[in-house]
């Protein structure tokens, strides 16, 4: 092994720490590769720095602020109740993501991975260049997992800076806004737009479809719009971005709806309307990998590119940007080079939006089942039945099960509600697994506990229900 002009030789070699690249580079070592891992910026990726889990905080501390200020329903009262928002950022950074982040690179170590840091350029389908800003180092390698992820879409009229914000700069303020303005939607908009209307904003969301969150059902949509009406959250639907203009001190945000333009000033304004994968500028074409028009890879059902010795998961593969995914195909490409018969199956892949209340839903919906020509029917569960979610305060949502007519299989849920993150999962191994209505009625539950919800769904479902 010689360093300079010549390669260094590597094994297996992964781009990208996130949720797929750090679990690819462990398992590909638990199946005795010797594994190199790439991370230009921070290992744990967007999801443990930038996104997933420093998201959640600020969500779980919103929610800690409001019932700090209310909780008169449980007989508890307190005065001079303040937010020192610095705090809240130094929990978040130091306890939260710096604990999971470290925690990543003590299991890299311990699996003996090697971690280089600086960007990976391919030069062809056995070699890359890792760029450091003070040096560069030519690698050979036997097979290559890229996982770089995605970052958010800039739209025109709203380049990032200043006042007007990323993902990721709205999850590092130095202050809450008095007036926000996130201009998208769906799941992220959504969140922080909660998130922020909790810990004292008053948001404005601005999204261009029919309604917030599209990918989810109407029913589970309106239990998140009565929330933001309770926390005076101000949604606009169908409503156009056109420009934001820095005033100094403030941000004035230019809409049209309906053809008349609109106009509201806020502190920040953040842009939520996508994500882009992270496939230019690596050299994806010098090692001969087709990329399509939207910069996604495809590949095989292994993570395979028309490369054979390279593979891709993650957000720069078609499907769902959902971090769960990226970490389930980790998996399989990992195994897959090193000769294990094994396969992607996203029968049963979960979706959740920790929105208040939250929402999760996993195979299909009764719309879907019926495109699809399954003859099935969706039972739907109130939380306001079970005593758990009573004793809570927290009876707004259903589960719903959407299960086979012939004979009671389950092949969708949808959860809306306290707990919905945790409850789906499983009606997710339910559904992987082709139970029926009846093995989840057998299934003796907890009492009292938000899973019961499930149990007395499939006892809908059955016809046979107790609490309904």
């Amino acid at each position: 092994m010689v360093v300079g002009d010549f390669a260094i030789e590597l094994d297996t070699v992964v781009i990208g720490s996130g949720p797929g690249g750090y679990v690819a580079a462990i398992r590909a070592a638990e199946m005795g590769q010797k594994v190199a891992i790439i991370e230009r910026e921070f290992i744990g990726g967007v999801c443990l720095n930038v996104g997933c889990i420093p998201s959640k905080a600020l969500i779980a501390a919103g929610h800690h602020y409001q019932e700090s200020l209310d909780s008169t329903m449980f007989g508890v009262t307190a005065k001079g109740v303040e937010l020192d928002f610095t705090k809240t950022q130094e929990w978040k950074d130091n306890k939260v993501v710096n604990t999971l982040t470290s925690g990543v690179g003590f299991l890299l170590k311990k699996h003996k991975i090697e971690i280089i840091e600086g960007e990976a350029f391919f030069v062809d389908e056995n070699t890359l260049r890792v760029i450091h800003p003070d040096s560069a180092q030519t690698y050979s390698f036997n097979n290559a997992i890229v996982a770089t992820g995605s970052r958010p879409i800039e739209i025109p009229g709203f380049k990032f800076g200043g006042r007007v914000l990323d993902s990721t700069g709205g999850l590092n303020l130095k202050e809450v806004p008095k007036k926000f303005v996130i201009i998208g939607g769906g799941v992220i908009g959504a969140e922080l737009g909660g998130a922020y209307a909790n810990l004292g904003s008053e948001v404005t969301i601005l999204e261009g479809s029919p309604s917030i969150l599209p990918t989810y059902e109407k029913d589970m949509v309106k239990l998140v719009t009565d929330d933001f009406k309770k926390k005076n959250v101000t949604v606009v639907t169908k409503a156009m971005a056109k420009e934001a203009i820095d005033n100094g001190d403030s941000v004035t945000v230019k809409y049209e709806v309906d053809g008349k333009e609109e106009s509201v000033t806020a502190d920040y304004v953040m842009v939520t309307v996508g994500r882009r994968p992270n496939t230019d500028d690596l050299g994806l074409e010098l090692a001969g990998i087709e990329v399509g028009e939207r910069g996604l890879v495809q590949v095989d059902k292994q993570g395979r590119t028309n490369v054979s010795n390279i593979f891709a998961i993650g957000d720069i593969v078609p499907g769902a940007a959902l971090a769960h995914k990226a970490s389930y195909e980790a998996k399989i490409a990992a195994e897959a080079i090193s000769g294990k018969k094994v396969e992607v199956d996203y029968k049963a892949m979960p979706a959740v939006a920790f929105t208040d209340p939250e929402l999760a839903s996993v195979g299909m919906t009764i719309a879907e089942a019926k495109e699809a020509g399954l003859e099935a029917t969706a039972y739907k569960f109130p939380f306001a039945g079970n005593g758990r979610a009573i004793s809570l305060g927290k009876t707004e949502g259903f589960v719903r099960l959407v299960t086979t007519n012939e004979d009671n299989v389950i092949i969708g849920a949808q959860i809306g509600g306290v707990g919905a993150s945790d409850m789906i999962s499983e009606l997710s191994l339910a559904v992987e697994s082709g139970m029926n209505a009846e093995d989840i009625a057998l299934t003796i539950h907890p009492h009292p506990s938000l899973g019961e919800i499930t149990m007395d769904a499939s006892e809908l479902a059955l016809g046979l229900p107790i609490h309904i």
